[in-house]
């Protein structure tokens, strides 16, 4: 037995959820481009998705945005989905785009504001309940952009409380992940703007309550995956959202800008047992292709975590631990870099084939003709977009 071969349990278990806003039309503030083919509804953005799943057998699911992708009749959707050999995943909800929202919405001062957010949330839940949906994951772009502004204090009881009233609502077999940004669009302060605030608030709820960790939501130098062992130490780390930056919040292909850095990631994933069967650890795609194209792009992304997710798995954890006990830097540090200079590529194009796959997922999409239908088929109508 080869030692990939010792980690294809492994990674017969990855799934990695799809976002549904990854296919619509996005961009910076400065610009959102338009591209054929692009989905106009939800029922077309589950369709996209599932040729990624199709093709790689990877991404099993989808997640959904209210009110980007509400639709009249859920269970419907729930059905389009399943007709499409896909599942709908995890539900995100959406305070920060209406103007009641401007000074805040679980933490506003206002009442009837915090009240207005807290409904939607009830809202999300109702959906999960149609589309079998197990996650409510929470961002919040609520802060201030000025010292004095508001009572920072206060903000976060405010949120406590409002936290708990959603968290009341959540069903026997629900979770609620929070998600933490250290900035944008507020800039002076965040309410949730790193993962001890968002655990500090998740711990106070209840074993239904986790912590969601974007990898392009940290300050310049953060150590990651410090972060991911200490939240799956703590055994609260529910979910990820994938993506890659250079500067800020870029939300690229994941892996593109730092693959050693996902590779350091799934390595402490792997070691934390986050990739264990009975894992509580979703893991998502976050991103947002301004220029490339969509399906493509979350093919590369799900082939990226795969690949990192292989090298990590290959790590030699007696020869690590040996030379971790006898102090040996060098030989530590060798370890971890002869598994991620593993050229796993090969072997997972032969895991692939003996899956039913094809061995190139990417080349096999674009020889299907799926884009060019797609492109001609889908004129008029509104394109979805960042927003909608």
């Amino acid at each position: 037995m080869t030692a990939f071969d010792s980690i294809a349990t492994d990674l017969e278990r990855q799934a990695i959820e799809l976002p549904s806003w990854a296919f619509g039309n996005s961009g910076t503030r400065f610009k959102v481009f338009s591209t054929p083919g692009t989905p106009r509804t939800p029922e077309e953005k589950i369709s996209d998705a599932a040729q990624v799943h199709r093709y790689t057998g990877l991404a099993p699911k989808v997640a959904l945005h209210i009110p980007w992708d509400k639709v009249d009749d859920f269970a419907a959707l729930r059905e389009h989905a399943a007709e499409q050999g896909v599942e709908i995943g995890t539900i995100n909800s959406n305070t920060f785009q209406d103007d009641e929202y401007k000074f805040g919405s679980l933490t506003s001062a206002d009442a009837s504001v915090r009240q207005r957010a807290i409904d939607h949330h009830f809202d999300c839940i109702d959906v999960m309940n149609e589309t079998g949906s197990r996650d409510l994951k929470i961002w919040l772009a609520d802060g201030t952009n000025y010292p004095g502004q508001d009572d920072l204090r206060g903000r976060q009881d405010r949120l406590a409380e409002s936290l708990e009233t959603i968290y009341a609502r959540l069903g026997d077999d629900h979770r609620m992940v929070l998600e933490y940004k250290f900035f944008e669009p507020a800039f002076y302060h965040t309410d949730v703007p790193d993962w001890g605030t968002s655990y500090a608030q998740v711990a106070a709820l209840g074993d239904k309550a986790m912590v969601c960790l974007d990898t392009g939501h940290h300050a310049p130098g953060t150590n990651i995956e410090f972060i991911v062992m200490q939240l799956l130490r703590l055994g609260k780390l529910g979910s990820f959202d994938f993506n890659s930056r250079f500067y800020a919040d870029d939300d690229l292909i994941v892996g593109s800008a730092d693959p050693f850095q996902l590779f350091r990631i799934m390595t402490e994933v792997a070691r934390g047992g986050g990739l264990d069967e009975d894992s509580p650890v979703v893991f998502m795609l976050d991103q947002c292709h301004n220029i490339e194209d969509k399906i493509r792009g979350q093919m590369r992304s799900v082939l990226n975590v795969q690949e990192m997710t292989a090298r990590a798995l290959l790590v030699d954890r007696d020869a690590l631990a040996a030379a971790q006990a006898a102090n040996d830097v060098l030989e530590a540090h060798q370890v971890l870099m002869d598994a991620f200079y593993t050229d796993v590529r090969p072997a997972l194009a032969q895991w692939r084939e003996g899956r039913g796959l094809p061995a190139d997922p990417i080349a096999a999409f674009l020889e299907s003709g799926y884009q060019q239908k797609i492109a001609e088929e889908r004129v008029g109508g509104q394109q979805a977009s960042w927003g909608a």
